[in-house]
């Protein structure tokens, strides 16, 4: 039989999750507003607004659920709608049926954290975000621990990848970070978020242990003018401008993976130099519009 896992999200990142699964031999169940977008995936389409708590009687049981929303706007409300409410809501809905989750995952965020210094973080180091982002993520961490399902929170990092370009946009514009003080950054590329979940996912389906909080980033966390400086010498680029305030209200910390790296997960692309020479490939390789 089936394992059947319920995607809650089907973005970017959840249909390519789901697709993983699907061609791994899993049911997937993708839940978003509009399903249109899942049509010729394997994933089974279904049409819900899982904020509001009135629909979610009619969500499917599932063996794995994956928590990967994304708030309509960026704002406070916006964000306790998607993150903490609906999270809540979800729970406590599969919690009270006889059908129960093996493991529920939220993918969260490292804005979780407020350091600024440059200072090593992982799973066990103070989160308290000067930001509404980062202490509603937290909160929504906090509903999903103290729940009686059986929950992880995934913090990942900026997330790059194809269609996720913004760093290589302002790098061609010849924009480029100050050298000093290193201004700290911390990256995943989105098939290294795909591969981690369908990992865990894995693991909780062959019911080997896993813990409440993982923090997902790559394995070189690196100041923010070094990757622009590698972009700009691939792209033949020169800098005309430095980028100074926009910096200031950034955080700068080094996320460390080791308790990812010690559940076996191999990073397809470990640092930005393979992740980014991914994404400039994939560029290369789409072919240019045709003039009308």
């Amino acid at each position: 039989m089936k394992n059947t896992t319920l995607i809650l999200g089907c973005g970017d990142i959840g249909t390519s999750l789901g697709r993983q699964l699907v061609d791994a031999g899993h049911r997937v169940i993708g839940v978003r507003r509009n399903p249109k977008p899942l049509a010729n995936t394997g994933i089974e389409p279904l049409a819900l607004d899982f904020t509001d708590p009135a629909g979610l009687s009619t969500l499917p049981d599932a063996d794995i659920v994956v928590y990967v929303a994304s708030a309509d706007r960026f704002d406070e409300q916006s964000y306790q709608a998607a993150y903490v409410d609906g999270l809540k809501a979800v729970l406590d809905e599969l919690g009270g049926r006889k059908h129960k989750p093996t493991r529920v995952f939220f993918v969260s965020s490292t804005s979780v954290y407020a350091q600024q210094d440059g200072e090593i973080v992982d799973e066990n180091s103070e989160t308290k975000s000067r930001g509404f982002s980062g202490q509603l993520m937290r909160k929504a961490e906090q509903a999903l621990i103290k729940h009686k399902l059986p929950g992880t929170a995934v913090r990942f990092s900026g997330i790059y990848g194809p269609g996720r370009d913004r760093l290589i946009c302002q790098v061609r514009e010849g924009r480029m970070a100050a050298s000093n003080p290193p201004m700290y950054s911390n990256r995943i590329h989105r098939d290294d978020c795909v591969g981690i979940l369908a990992h865990f996912i894995n693991m909780a389906l062959n019911g080997k242990p896993l813990d409440d909080i993982y923090l997902a980033s790559d394995c070189e966390p690196v100041p923010l003018h070094d990757v622009m400086a590698w972009l700009a010498k691939r792209l033949k680029v020169e800098s005309i401008e430095t980028i100074q305030s926009p910096l200031r209200r950034r955080s700068s910390k080094r996320c460390d993976n080791t308790r990812l790296c010690k559940t076996g997960y191999r990073f397809r692309y470990p640092t930005y130099r393979e992740g980014y020479a991914h994404v400039l490939s994939c560029e290369r390789s789409t072919p240019e519009p045709e003039k009308a």
